[in-house]
């Protein structure tokens, strides 16, 4: 069965749970889990698209539409 892949918006609301969970007090791995994603997948996410909010994140699918 195949399973869906998150979109770019669906994604950096996720890490940004993250974020806020670990300010929390929750430690790193524990928020990860609780995003229902595995470490590798929250780490390449990071590296992808951490730090970027919706408007840059519109611009990259802009820039990499043209």
């Amino acid at each position: 069965m195949a399973t869906k892949r998150p979109k770019p918006e669906e994604i950096v609301v996720k890490l940004r749970q993250v974020e806020v969970l670990m300010g929390q007090g929750m430690p790193r791995i524990d928020a990860i889990r609780q995003i229902s994603v595995t470490e590798q997948t929250y780490y390449r996410w990071k590296k992808k698209y951490g730090g970027m909010g919706t408007e840059q994140l519109k611009e990259l699918k802009r820039l990499q539409k043209e």
